[in-house]
């Protein structure tokens, strides 16, 4: 099975870097507790930012990310056990097509966010 293309599900918005920026870290800390995968949504924004990330990459992980942070989306949030499913899979998608440009530094930036916040 070919995996799908991000380059077309995933299409950045104009001021979406700046929208990503200026919510991220209030829905992560909405979050924490809630969702099992904000260490990898953490990475995948450091990734994001990242200057030594190539531009396209950069483009459709801010383009994930938007996803995720967004106050309405296909199930919404507030939905118990499945709110965050849909942020999941449009993540994952990203982070798998795009996984060699999230690093192991953004990983460990990640987690030593989430220990500082614990």
């Amino acid at each position: 099975m070919k995996a799908p293309d991000l380059s077309q599900a995933l299409v950045p918005m104009p001021g979406q870097e700046r929208y990503v920026r200026s919510r991220f870290w209030q829905k992560v800390r909405r979050t924490l507790g809630r969702v099992p995968f904000v260490d990898q949504v953490i990475a995948a924004y450091y990734a994001a930012i990242d200057p030594a990330t190539p531009r396209g990459a950069r483009l459709i992980l801010m383009a994930a990310l938007a996803y995720f942070v967004m106050p309405a989306d296909i199930v919404p949030d507030i939905v118990a056990m499945i709110g965050f499913s849909d942020d999941a899979a449009v993540l994952f998608m990203a982070m798998n097509a795009l996984g060699p440009h999230i690093k192991p530094a953004h990983l460990e930036r990640a987690r030593a966010y989430l220990k500082s916040e614990a």
